[in-house]
């Protein structure tokens, strides 16, 4: 295992490997007292059917079938690394309701490297991810992209 500090930027070719890669994926139920747990907290009028949209990035992130850790270690980084959330965009083909089960299925669909010349070299690794209903059809999808500083070989 290669400590923290020993770390170094991922090849081209490593990073252009991350894209296509599946995330296992998994459920995730938009549970009655989480729904009005998010809207007390963003100060949203509570719905007993309806769930608030913020579900279906709550839905990605717990439902993805694995951790943070494990995004970071597949894309050569861990959180003591700084990496950063870059844009998260969602679009869902109807409301999501509470105390329904989502299954989650997605893959890495981006991966490109950049140089700035305040913030030096750093990779955005993208993923999309779609949310399903229990009879398997897709009821959103959701793209989530990932800044990963880098430091030089």
């Amino acid at each position: 295992m290669i400590a923290e500090k020993e770390l170094i930027m991922l090849s081209e070719e490593e990073l252009r490997a991350i894209v296509g890669r599946e995330l296992p994926g998994g459920e995730y139920v938009i549970e009655p007292y989480l729904d009005w747990l998010l809207r007390d907290a963003v100060g949203s009028e509570r719905d007993v059917v309806t769930a608030h949209p913020l579900f279906a990035y709550v839905a990605t992130a717990r439902g993805k079938g694995i951790g943070w850790d494990e995004v970071f270690r597949i894309c050569g980084a861990t959180a003591a690394d700084g990496p950063m959330f870059g844009e998260h965009e969602f679009e869902l083909t109807r409301p999501l309701r509470v105390g329904e089960r989502i299954t989650v299925r997605g893959h890495f669909d981006s991966a490109e490297r950049k140089r700035g010349r305040k913030t030096g070299v750093f990779d955005i690794i993208g993923f999309r991810v779609t949310l399903h209903d229990v009879d398997g059809r897709p009821v959103g999808t959701t793209r989530n992209s990932i800044v990963y500083p880098r430091r030089e070989a």
